[in-house]
């Protein structure tokens, strides 16, 4: 399942976002650590460490590294923290906050993708609470989460995710439209205070309603 060559470029991967400004080293430490290859397509996994989205079916795609590392070190992850993540997909960031310590509910609205990354999660040992739904209602039965990440664009921040965010939280969510988002920071400070922060401009598969 691993070896030495797809450690060897996992490290290398890891240099490379370290000189793209990513410097959270629990971050660069979860990346160096998970198997990303065992995530996609067996067609695509001789790519898995180049820097790059690759597709994993119904129209989804697992995220550039660089684009994973990022959301999660603007998000601040704590060990502990309960996260909820808003689009499985192919499992990949899901194993990441679980390395990191993480308490993940993370939300999947295609059927097949679900069961695929339940079946590898588990199989590699990360205990994340998967649910087949619709990730735009969010999980108001398990709220309020600590920390909320969204791996879907969506053209405007929904109110379920502020309202199941614990005040201290963060929400960090691609919005814009789906061709282009600007990636977005939401700290809830108070019941009635938020404070936002942009950083920049970012390609996200949309976020939609329903499940499939």
């Amino acid at each position: 399942m691993d070896n030495y060559l797809y450690k060897g470029l996992r490290k290398r991967l890891v240099n490379q976002i370290i000189k793209q400004g990513i410097s959270d080293k629990k971050v660069l430490d979860a990346i160096e650590k998970v198997p990303r290859h065992l995530f996609m397509e067996s067609s695509f996994s001789v790519f898995a460490y180049k820097n790059k989205a690759f597709p994993i079916g119904s129209g989804q795609t697992i995220s550039q590294p660089y684009t994973v590392a990022f959301q999660t070190e603007i998000l601040e992850v704590e060990v502990g923290d309960k996260i909820l993540e808003i689009g499985t997909g192919s499992g990949y960031q899901t194993a990441i906050l679980s390395e990191m310590g993480a308490k993940v509910f993370t939300l999947e609205r295609y059927k097949n993708l679900y069961l695929k990354a339940k079946n590898l999660l588990t199989k590699l040992g990360y205990k994340a609470n998967l649910f087949y739904k619709d990730g735009t209602l969010g999980m108001p039965n398990y709220a309020p989460f600590d920390k909320i990440l969204v791996t879907a664009g969506a053209k405007n921040i929904p109110k379920y995710f502020l309202e199941q965010l614990k005040i201290g939280g963060k929400l960090v969510i691609p919005v814009g439209d789906n061709n282009l988002q600007i990636m977005t920071r939401i700290s809830k400070i108070s019941k009635n205070k938020l404070e936002k922060q942009e950083y920049g401009n970012f390609i996200f598969v949309p976020l939609l309603k329903g499940i499939v």
